[in-house]
């Protein structure tokens, strides 16, 4: 009980560790609400207003990510440290992407609280969801790659002799944290994808609940990756 008590406080002491938190706090309160909208609305409406204001404190945290994304972009430069090429060209154009999307951003949450008048605001939102989806289906396009490129590795290695070896074992496991990668943001993907206006790809065409669905579902493999990668990074070091 202490140790896991200990694991928690740690992550609540990171900003990505809370955001985990606020994120799944926000989805399964919009699932509940979606839930109970016909059994109890009163409880519905109380448990919307809460997943609302989880969902406006990540944005607002949001407004300091500026300098740790510059600071991580010129860190992984163009690639270079990538596994392989297309790899590393795939997080040097996300990096782009994502140097677009903070302050379009913070245009958004501007205008949601009325601190900037724009003549069309549901512009800056459709701008908003575009930059996202690109950011998410490349980042799938790269978790894609990495596992392939895992597999193939995997396939040149001598099974009858380094099955048992320590280093097999952590490309294994490493490689299904991939695999879990794969899915959870192939759930951000289906998300993101639904904040676009009708018309552009599956936009509007997700309700309340189900939205809190998906988005329950990856946080919760959020989480489990949070635990699990401490635990192989124990294991390594």
């Amino acid at each position: 009980m202490s140790k896991a008590l200990n694991e928690v406080c740690e992550m609540l002491d990171t900003y990505a560790g809370r955001d985990k938190i606020v994120r799944t706090l926000c989805y399964t309160t919009k699932l509940a609400a979606g839930i109970y909208a016909a059994k109890d609305p009163d409880l519905s409406k109380k448990l919307a207003i809460f997943s609302s204001k989880m969902s406006q404190t990540r944005a607002t945290l949001r407004l300091l990510d500026d300098l740790p994304m510059i600071s991580y972009s010129l860190n992984y430069g163009t690639g270079s440290k990538e596994a392989d090429r297309i790899m590393g060209i795939i997080g040097f154009i996300t990096n782009i992407i994502d140097h677009l999307y903070y302050p379009v951003d913070k245009i958004c949450w501007m205008i949601e609280y009325k601190l900037l008048d724009v003549k069309h605001p549901a512009k800056w939102d459709t701008m908003n969801s575009i930059l996202w989806v690109a950011s998410i289906y490349l980042n799938l396009m790269k978790t894609i790659r990495s596992y392939t490129v895992m597999e193939q590795h995997k396939s040149h290695i001598d099974k009858s002799e380094n099955e048992s070896s320590q280093s097999y074992k952590m490309l294994m496991m490493k490689q299904r944290m991939e695999l879990i990668s794969i899915v959870r943001l192939s759930l951000d993907l289906v998300h993101a994808g639904s904040t676009l206006p009708g018309g552009m790809l599956w936009g509007g065409k997700f309700e309340s609940w189900q939205v809190g669905l998906i988005g329950s579902i990856s946080s919760f493999i959020g989480l489990y990756q949070y635990f699990a990668k401490k635990r192989i990074i124990s294991k390594s070091s």
